[in-house]
């Protein structure tokens, strides 16, 4: 019998993601300054306030309070009316140093012997369904937003657009698990003021959303995809009324509360750490990138058509503590998911430094990541500068996304002599 699933996204200025990537910032900054920084930082943003707290151990020193400001900015938070601004708000900074009794467990004379930075298990998830290997729903979500923000910046073609917004895809299934057609999308996006009655605004935004936006997003998208858009889909748009009061002035962010927007988008499974504002030393976030790695580079090998991969630690220790595979059913390797997972194991170095050095975590290469997901981007090189009152202006050239490279298809084939 066909099914529905439903995947949610949340745009930058949504004012988690807005604390998100003030946490990430501060990461890369200390990263570019001090590729051995160690870094756990919170950040809080509500009306005209934003908190910064956590854990560093650093070399350097940042002028904290001007990151956040520049990240806020950035995002589009200029206007007073917005009741949060960049350049008006509070910025208190409660950072302090990392404790040594965690640092004891992960620093190692050898780099290679460096323990985990906690416990914990984290997932990586794959699936043919789309051509980035992620789930469909949640993938149309995060265009949705992103093509929304880059309208909103334009400021041409829809005018009152403000930084806020949600997007919501619900796609009817097959018994077969392969996708028929769309079935609902919600939107909800902030906007200024109108002069119009509420009846009039909400008109005004739907037709905007759907006679601009919705052909936008569906032009990014393959021809099969874009059959699934049909005339019979449920929209709702700004379903509660006006959206005017948004952002942190409306709701109170906090990095790490929207870790399924950054993932899978309920696909797949998620052991419960968030990634934004943590070094690499902490697995939470380095082994969820390296688990989507093997995970992707499984699928696009054709071991499976959907693979979720588990791997786990023990504060302190150096190896992996166990690492589990699921296929769904739609193994193509006649083996068991357990004797897929003994040669994932062998394939995939899950030691936490090993990650680290694979997938060129120690580089400030964080911030791109806090919006519009974690997983499912295209891997590129850019050159990024830095500047401090205190360290002066340096240049990088990173490598963004590394986890989502397709470098080990061959490796994996050879192994299952696909």
């Amino acid at each position: 019998m066909p099914y529905l699933f439903t995947s949610e996204s949340v745009s930058e200025g949504h004012p988690d993601k807005v604390a998100d990537q003030i946490s990430d910032a501060l990461l890369d900054n200390f990263l570019a300054f001090d590729q051995e920084s160690k870094v756990a930082c919170e950040t809080l943003v509500t009306t005209g306030q934003v908190v910064l707290a956590g854990e560093v151990k650093s070399n350097t020193y940042l002028d904290v309070q001007n990151i956040a400001r520049e990240v806020i900015n950035k995002i589009g938070y200029t206007k007073g009316e917005y009741q949060f601004s960049g350049d008006s708000c509070g910025v208190i900074s409660l950072i302090h140093e990392q404790s040594q009794d965690i640092s004891q467990g992960v620093d190692r004379g050898s780099k290679e012997e460096q323990g985990a930075g906690d416990q914990g298990m984290m997932f990586g998830y794959a699936t043919s369904e789309t051509e980035n290997y992620m789930p469909l729903a949640l993938d149309i979500s995060h265009k949705i937003l992103h093509t929304l923000a880059g309208l909103r910046r334009e400021n041409k073609e829809i005018s009152y657009l403000r930084p806020d917004a949600k997007a919501q895809v619900t796609i009817e299934y097959s018994d077969a698990n392969e996708p028929i057609r769309i079935d609902t999308i919600v939107i909800s996006t902030q906007h200024d003021a109108f002069d119009a009655d509420d009846e009039k605004m909400l008109e005004k935004i739907k037709s905007d959303i759907i006679s601009i936006l919705i052909p936008k997003v569906k032009a990014q998208l393959p021809v099969e995809t874009q059959k699934l858009f049909d005339d019979q889909i449920k929209y709702h748009i700004n379903p509660t009324g006006k959206f005017v009061i948004g952002g942190p002035h409306g709701d109170t962010g906090l990095t790490g509360r929207k870790i399924i927007v950054d993932t899978y988008g309920g696909k797949g499974a998620h052991g419960g750490g968030a990634f934004s504002g943590k070094d690499p030393s902490k697995v939470d976030r380095s082994a969820a990138y390296a688990a989507r790695h093997a995970a992707k580079n499984l699928v696009a090998a054709g071991v499976a058509a959907e693979i979720l991969v588990q791997v786990s630690y023990a504060i302190g220790v150096v190896e992996p503590t166990s690492i589990f595979v699921d296929t769904y059913g739609t193994s193509k390797v006649g083996l068991s998911d357990g004797d897929i997972a003994k040669k994932v194991a062998q394939l995939f170095d899950m030691r936490p430094f090993a990650i680290e050095d694979r997938l060129k975590l120690r580089n400030p290469i964080y911030l791109e990541t806090a919006a519009y997901g974690h997983m499912g981007k295209q891997p590129t090189t850019i050159t990024k500068v830095f500047e401090s009152p205190y360290n002066g202006r340096i240049e990088k050239e990173v490598e963004l996304f590394t986890w989502e490279k397709l470098d080990k298809v061959a490796e994996i084939k050879a192994a299952f002599s696909l």
